[in-house]
């Protein structure tokens, strides 16, 4: 989406980098922009009045020039008709002695003291900052309340009030970290309303945004709610988190990483509870790397749901790097478990798609959870910016076609479908044929959920890539196999028959939060050196992530990183 490219040098650079965009996008507003104001709303000067009126008068009597630096930043400030002509007219203008009497700073100023309550919206604690540290590249220029009435539609209003100013140093001064950040602007909220969409709103205007994506950003966040038909901020928190990490490609942030791991970890209890504990008997019980010791490792793969021979090539691994590294107990075989657990899933990148729209062609059996993943994908396709076209290609189930067509609503992306009974082949060609013609980034095909036993429906998948390759060479890009953790060894079986018959060549592991099967992720990356791109751990949308092996590693075994 290319979005907050202001808050990327706050994270990336810190409160240095805060700084420097502080005081290259953050000027001073001209004095010639307030006088132009003045010309324009006298009914209301007190809000048209520079920050410094008691020189303004002093500087009209002199007849001094404007300076210079302040010339061209008066160009940036919206909504100001008059700046050309302070620009032009390089001494300021005779009629300024007549706009600012050298009684009116007094009293613009207590005009400003007593409008100051009458802009508080929020209650904010964090102490008031210099104005010199505040963002204000992009602050409209106040006006009066019929102004400020007219511009009540605009998606980011942004008004200087004491709140705001303390809001925004608190912003600056915070770690820089976007958990950080949305403690600093949700502090107060408990739930959906106004005090949300003004928080939300100032920070976004406060990072530059560009009003367009705030607007898009803010109103796709709010439709969401709606239909989630979610009100308080703990069912939601998380959500926004992680739209903000999709839009700001945070995800590998650390805080976001910290979030992923302590989700990972408490849906791989079982899991660690059946293969980590027993894991640690093991250890426990044997104070050398005898011949016992490897047999009951053998074992506690196995009956992790490892498999048999990625078992015995895991142990074979294990005991040849013990022999070379001098490592002679078994605590000390644990740092190199980890590094080969890890080591299991670093399959190759997958190569992305260099001729748009990116097809991804999604299989799997029965009851995967393959439609929900497929609404998951787009999601994530859909915060970071793309157009998402769905189709239809399961016409052999009654509720498949309805079933995937609302959850493409729900996430809004665009969908395609002819219809139960239909050719799945013809439902591929004419998707494919209105992505390329409607400019879309990335299409999901559904494939009907078929067992891998069924040679006829095996066979059709393969029909549907040649139809999709013959309109778009090179498609489908990605084949995607949905499995189940919770199917444990048949998941083997799956893998090893849509590998053969569709050309998978990426997996994404479902259900894993509660099973007690998670080893077969180890079985299946080993066996057949696919790499496992996303994991399920959850019904919500945020709750399928990307797979990271380290991550998985860690979890699994019950260590935390050192």
């Amino acid at each position: 989406m290319g979005f907050f490219s202001a808050v990327k040098k706050f994270f990336s650079g810190g409160s240095q980098a805060a700084e420097e965009i502080k005081q290259e996008k953050a000027p001073e507003r001209p004095k010639e922009e307030a006088a132009g104001q003045n010309e324009n709303a006298t009914e209301a000067p007190a809000e048209a009045e520079p920050e410094e009126p008691v020189s303004a008068p002093e500087e009209a009597e002199s007849g001094q020039s404007a300076p210079a630096a302040e010339a061209p930043e008066a160009e940036e400030a919206p909504g100001v008709e008059t700046v050309e002509e302070a620009e032009e007219g390089a001494e300021v203008p005779a009629e300024r002695e007549e706009l600012l009497p050298e009684s009116a700073p007094e009293k613009q100023e207590a005009e400003k003291e007593t409008a100051a309550p009458q802009e508080k919206e929020v209650p904010f604690s964090a102490p008031a900052g210099e104005a010199s540290s505040l963002p204000e590249a992009n602050a409209p220029a106040a006006g009066s309340p019929e102004e400020k009435a007219g511009s009540a539609a605009a998606s980011v209003p942004f008004a200087r009030s004491p709140e705001e100013e303390a809001l925004a140093l608190a912003l600056r001064q915070a770690e820089p970290k976007l958990s950080a950040w949305l403690g600093v602007v949700l502090e107060g909220v408990e739930e959906e309303g106004a005090l949300l969409w003004s928080r939300l709103s100032f920070l976004l205007r406060a990072l530059e945004t560009p009003e367009e994506e705030a607007r898009l950003f803010l109103d796709d966040f709010r439709n969401w709610l709606e239909r989630m038909e979610y009100h308080w901020l703990e069912d939601f928190r998380s959500e926004l988190q992680y739209r903000l990490a999709l839009a700001l490609d945070m995800e590998d942030e650390e805080d976001e990483r910290d979030r992923l791991f302590a989700k990972l970890q408490s849906g791989l209890e079982r899991t660690r509870a059946r293969f980590g504990q027993g894991l640690a008997a093991l250890i426990s019980g044997h104070s050398a790397l005898d011949a016992a010791f490897w047999e009951e490792m053998e074992e506690l793969f196995i009956m992790a749901d490892m498999g048999a021979e990625p078992s015995l090539a895991l142990v074979k691994r294990l005991k040849e790097r013990a022999r070379e590294e001098g490592v002679s107990t078994p605590d000390g075989l644990m740092p190199l478990l980890e590094e080969e657990v890890e080591a299991i899933f670093k399959a190759p990148r997958r190569i992305s798609a260099v001729n748009p729209p990116e097809v991804i062609l999604m299989v799997g059996v029965n009851g995967v959870g393959k439609t929900t993943t497929i609404a998951k994908l787009a999601y994530r396709a859909r915060m970071q910016g793309k157009k998402v076209l769905i189709a239809a290609a399961d016409t052999f189930r009654a509720a498949a076609v309805e079933q995937l067509e609302e959850w493409a609503r729900r996430v809004g992306a665009d969908f395609h479908a002819k219809g139960m009974g239909a050719d799945p082949a013809a439902v591929a060609f004419e998707a494919m044929d209105k992505a390329l013609k409607g400019g879309y980034d990335v299409v999901f095909i559904d494939t009907a959920g078929r067992l891998h036993t069924k040679s006829n429906l095996m066979d059709e998948l393969h029909k549907i890539r040649m139809v999709v390759e013959r309109k778009h060479p090179g498609a489908p890009h990605r084949t995607i196999l949905v499995i189940d953790a919770t199917t444990g060894q048949n998941a083997l079986q799956q893998t090893k028959m849509f590998k053969d018959t569709s050309g998978v060549n990426e997996i994404i592991l479902t259900k894993l939060d509660g099973t007690a099967k998670g080893g077969v992720a180890l079985a299946v990356a080993s066996q057949f050196e696919l790499p496992i791109t996303f994991i399920g751990l959850g019904e919500k949308m945020e709750d399928l992530r990307p797979f990271d092996a380290h991550d998985f590693a860690r979890a699994l075994l019950g260590r935390s990183e050192e």
